[in-house]
């Protein structure tokens, strides 16, 4: 094993701090990624991770060493570009993490003119409601709605996605229309969605004319904190949601759901693209970033 393929393997296991993961998710056996650690600390003559049954992390050395790796790993790939014969391709696996939605309604349809025009690129699509840690599990980029938490992660942001009310034809026809917020505290029902950080039910959002954003406390019969689960509870009659009008544009065409209080919607959603260490970046990752903000942008809030 060469000294460039060692200072790839400890970059991977410093960042997941785990020899497994780092296996995993370089595709290689434990064993060698075992024996290439051994071989880089007995030649640079210094231990550069601590280990233990629970952990992996760097020590003093490891740290110092790490940084230059990072930059060595960016500039040999940049390097490689520039003399392959379709350096404008992107080639390699990419791991992404997405919302659910956002990965079923808009990238995956859109995937295919993407992998035709870079054959060679491998993208493994997670999609979850839930929070990752994108360098313990290897993610390479993650798209996030909502409000980011701090963190040391490079931060794209894109914009902010439109929300709309909705309801179906048999709850309207029940219930009534609701004209105003005002409206929804006297015999409205609406499908509460849990935060994926707190888990309780997030109240009813509006913004009036003056821009003011108010919360009301809609009663609710189920709450629910997956996606998928919203919009069928919606469709079912069981209440009013506010869901981005991407994710439910051929269900309003149908007439499975219709739009309500259009002058009183939620404040826009951002959205975000997150990837660690910008040095590091690489041209596939480039490329799906690229990629995605101009996917994205026909439904954002202008």
């Amino acid at each position: 094993m060469d000294r460039f393929d060692q200072y790839r393997i400890f970059a991977q296991v410093a960042e997941m701090g785990s020899f497994i993961k780092a296996a995993h998710a370089l595709d290689v056996p434990r064993a060698s990624v075992s024996a290439a650690i051994q071989q880089l600390e007995a030649q640079v003559g210094t231990r550069l991770l601590h280990r233990t049954t629970r952990q992996v992390r760097l020590t003093g050395d490891g740290a110092l060493l790490l940084d230059r790796v990072r930059a060595l790993l960016a500039d040999v790939e940049e390097i490689d570009l520039l003399f392959h014969a379709s350096q404008r391709q992107a080639s390699g696996q990419l791991q992404i993490d997405v919302p659910s939605r956002i990965a079923r309604r808009l990238i995956v349809p859109a995937l295919p003119t993407l992998l035709r025009r870079h054959p060679r690129l491998r993208l493994i699509l997670r999609s979850s409601d839930r929070t990752v840690d994108l360098v313990q599990e290897g993610v390479d980029c993650a798209v996030r709605v909502g409000t980011l938490q701090d963190s040391s992660l490079v931060v794209r942001s894109l914009g902010a996605i439109a929300l709309i009310n909705c309801a179906s034809p048999d709850y309207l026809k029940e219930q009534g229309t609701p004209e105003r917020p005002d409206d929804l505290l006297s015999g409205h029902w609406m499908v509460g969605y849990a935060s994926p950080t707190t888990g309780q039910a997030l109240p009813w959002a509006s913004l009036g004319v003056d821009g003011v954003e108010r919360l009301l406390d809609v009663p609710s019969q189920v709450v629910t904190n997956n996606a998928e689960g919203y919009i069928a509870c919606c469709r079912a009659g069981l209440g009013l949601i506010q869901i981005p009008r991407f994710d439910v544009q051929y269900l309003l065409d149908a007439g499975e759901l219709v739009e309500v209080m259009p002058a009183y919607r939620a404040a826009p959603m951002p959205v975000s693209l997150l990837y660690p260490h910008r040095r590091q970046r690489s041209r596939r990752l480039t490329v799906f970033l690229d990629w995605f903000e101009d996917l994205m942008r026909k439904h954002l809030d202008t």
